[in-house]
């Protein structure tokens, strides 16, 4: 079984990720902050449909600062949305902030909602951290998605991923019969090939999300990464593909019985392919964040000293051994998986 860090801890935003992050507008002046959120008087849990403890809690703030942060934060929406157009924001409040007890990042969810037709929308507000950071920025320049996310000192602004849980997915949707099963195979095999080259770690089954898109003819699933604090981190080759999670075991037995050796390797060779072309559109940017992210520490030096020996050794390739630096790690190995 795969062993988690216990408290992984926060690493600083460096001076050449704020440079990074400025150069490519994901740093501007926010008016509300991490630590105002944590001004709370009181919370409470907030239950699931069936009544279950989500982990969450609604907190409450007193009076005068309730409507301080009811603008301070639609601020921060339109910030994230609409490049801080205030005009368009004017009927919409906070609903609600809720705060979470559960894992390393304890971050704020703030609900959204529209006076007009109470149509509502999410975001978070967590202490920057830089690991965290890499992390969005690789997804958001590799992957088939993007992210709109902000940093300002210690904050960080994310965008809410839409999607049903990995978890409830498992538990409530893969055994029902009007599923694709081999289209759900296929995506979580290319899922895992876009974790491993990037190095995102952590990927259980409550980290990612499943997004369903009807077609045509029948259905199409994306798996989407929707917690970004293990990118590079640990130091198993094994804990960055996520096939080797036990809480992702059920679709795992899906992909053995309906993807085979051959078709799995085609699977994978087609996300390599696509991730190549990303990474040639956006090399400019993408050379700029790894010559950042390797003069950066985002791990220990045991962790990594165990990682590049477990990659040389996976990949039989010792330019691995070289590497002084997780950054350096990423970059060798998106070197090495693209060229395959």
């Amino acid at each position: 079984m795969i062993e988690i860090s216990k408290k992984k801890p926060f690493f600083p935003v460096s001076k050449g990720l704020s440079a990074y992050l400025q150069n490519y507008q994901r740093n501007c002046v926010l008016p509300v902050s991490y630590e105002d959120l944590l001004r709370y008087t009181d919370a409470f849990p907030v239950l699931d449909k069936k009544g279950k403890d989500t982990l969450w809690n609604s907190v409450i703030y007193s009076q005068d600062m309730t409507q301080e942060l009811d603008k301070a934060l639609t601020t921060v929406y339109a910030l994230l949305k609409t490049d801080g157009d205030i005009s368009v924001m004017e009927h919409l409040h906070v609903d609600r902030i809720d705060f979470c007890v559960f894992g390393n990042s304890h971050p704020f969810r703030i609900k959204i909602i529209n006076n007009y037709n109470d149509n509502y929308d999410y975001f978070y507000v967590k202490k920057a951290d830089a690991s965290r950071i890499y992390g969005l920025e690789l997804e958001h320049l590799l992957s088939p998605n993007r992210i709109s996310f902000l940093v300002h000192k210690n904050t960080l602004i994310e965008e809410h991923i839409a999607g049903i849980p990995g978890d409830a997915f498992i538990q409530n949707y893969l055994q029902r019969p009007e599923m694709n099963r081999v289209r759900i195979a296929k995506e979580f095999v290319k899922f895992n090939e876009r974790c491993f080259i990037r190095l995102l770690g952590d990927m259980r089954a409550y980290n990612y999300v499943v997004d369903i898109t009807p077609d045509f003819d029948n259905e199409q699933y994306r798996v989407r990464a929707i917690d970004f604090d293990q990118q590079s981190y640990e130091g198993k080759h094994r804990m960055y593909l996520p096939q080797f999670f036990k809480e992702n075991n059920p679709i795992v037995e899906l992909c053995l019985k309906y993807v085979n050796k051959e078709t799995a390797k085609q699977y994978q060779h087609e996300e390599r392919t696509l991730i190549g072309r990303r990474l040639v559109s956006a090399r400019y940017r993408v050379k700029d964040l790894i010559d950042v992210m390797r003069k950066d520490t985002i791990s220990s030096p045991e962790k990594t000293y165990q990682l590049k020996h477990e990659l040389a050794e996976y990949h039989k390739n010792n330019e691995f051994l070289k590497c002084k630096t997780m950054g350096d790690v990423v970059r060798i190995q998106l070197k090495v998986a693209l060229l395959k």
